[in-house]
């Protein structure tokens, strides 16, 4: 029990100082820097030759958590949070799992090998070593190799799966399961990287965006293009911002693919207009306040949408406006024309959800300026009614009105 001394660092390849004293620490750090190691002192990224990751270890499975140096105690925090998760067999499972490989490269590549891996460590292996020990784990392995030998290759599907307005968060455990077995991914312009990045990387990644007033995808070609995977055996997930069944077209392409015998199934997201309600901390319906929720779309197939502006000026109604920043100004002349109160409060989000996520709130009046002014980029959803000046009316009934504008 003594100081470090000159010839303690002799043949040592990495040095640690972490005497928690900044002078002792640079005199046991030039001791071993003069003996040839390499140094980390501890909590002094500028002054470290290298860093080390925190490590969750399940052999052989290793989990390695770094920062750069930035925040040390943020990866511990990220290694307590794993190894609560990571069940402590789990390496006892991947070592089973890595005995039997060269049995199940019987089966061909791609997507029939890859159920057979999935449906053994995606819960069903677990299960069997829990309850049987490896012995029963084992069993599991070659039964699940017959009954995929045995089983006739899926046809293709699809399924049309809500992205949510961004946030990754927010997307549901079933969708986020679909992006992991996809074979192809077939999103629109609005999906952000972050929840692209979910997906397999083995999996095919397409663009079909469609970009108002720009260039867009035909939708003749999207369907073909899910028709032709489908065909092919692959199981496509069709990623559509927010909630497939708001404004996504979702019937053109669920016809397209009924007209072919291809099955699908549909996958809810949250839609922007609660997303951006949730966001302004309000609730998109409330007793004496608004009696009626209305989703419409600003433009149409043939350009600006034409609505029944008399009901919507109504007092009483909270409307979420989907696509309405540039035809913000022909909004608001046929509401305040149709008799919509000067007053009526309006809030717009633009990139609900997101880190970037903007808001504007003012007068039904004021909001063509308002967005001039704010030259949002972004996704934006206008609520119409909902605000800091939302007045109180009287509410008998609560009613759900979904407005189509498509054409």
């Amino acid at each position: 029990d003594r100081r470090m001394e000159p010839g303690d660092a002799l043949c040592a390849s990495l040095f640690y100082a972490a005497n928690d004293d900044e002078v002792e620490d640079k005199r046991v750090a030039d001791i071993a820097h003069s003996e040839g190691a390499l140094v980390n002192i501890v909590d002094n990224l500028n002054d470290s030759q290298f860093i080390t990751p925190a490590i969750v270890d399940r052999d052989p499975v290793t989990v390695a958590i770094g920062t750069e140096g930035a925040a040390p105690v943020l990866a511990r925090k990220i290694k307590a949070d794993l190894e609560s998760q990571l069940p402590s067999d789990l390496g006892v499972l991947a070592r089973i799992g890595q005995a039997f490989r060269k049995r199940a490269n019987m089966l061909p590549m791609g997507r029939k090998r890859r159920d057979f891996w999935t449906r053994f460590y995606f819960g069903a292996g677990a299960r069997a070593l829990n309850e049987g020990g490896a012995e029963q784990a084992e069993r599991l392995l070659e039964d699940l190799l017959t009954d995929t030998i045995e089983r006739r290759d899926a046809p293709g599907r699809v399924s049309f799966v809500g992205a949510g307005p961004g946030d990754p968060d927010l997307l549901t455990m079933k969708a986020r399961r679909a992006l992991h077995e996809a074979d192809v991914v077939l999103h629109d312009r609005l999906v952000p990287s972050e929840i692209l990045e979910l997906a397999r990387r083995e999996a095919t990644i397409i663009e079909t965006g469609k970009k108002g007033f720009g260039a867009a995808w035909k939708q003749d070609d999207i369907n073909a293009l899910m028709i032709e995977h489908a065909r092919a055996g692959a199981h496509i997930v069709r990623l559509k911002s927010g909630d497939p069944s708001v404004y996504g077209r979702l019937d053109e392409e669920t016809e397209a693919l009924t007209s072919q015998d291809i099955v699908f199934d549909i996958v809810p997201g949250i839609t922007a207009a609660s997303a951006a309600a949730a966001s302004t901390g309000k609730s998109l319906t409330k007793r004496g306040r608004n009696s009626t929720l209305r989703f419409v779309t600003a433009h149409d197939m043939d350009g600006f949408a034409d609505h029944d502006w008399h009901s919507l000026a109504k007092q009483g109604a909270v409307t979420a406006v989907y696509m309405g920043v540039k035809a913000a100004p022909h909004v608001v002349a046929q509401l305040l024309a149709h008799g919509a109160k000067p007053e009526t409060p309006v809030t717009v989000i633009e990139n609900v959800s997101r880190v970037s996520e903007n808001t504007v709130a003012c007068r039904l009046p004021d909001l063509p300026k308002k967005l001039a002014d704010a030259k949002f980029s972004g996704p934006a959803v206008i609520l119409l009614g909902l605000g800091e000046m939302t007045s109180t009316v009287a509410a008998p009934t609560a009613e759900i009105e979904i407005v189509e504008g498509v054409a």
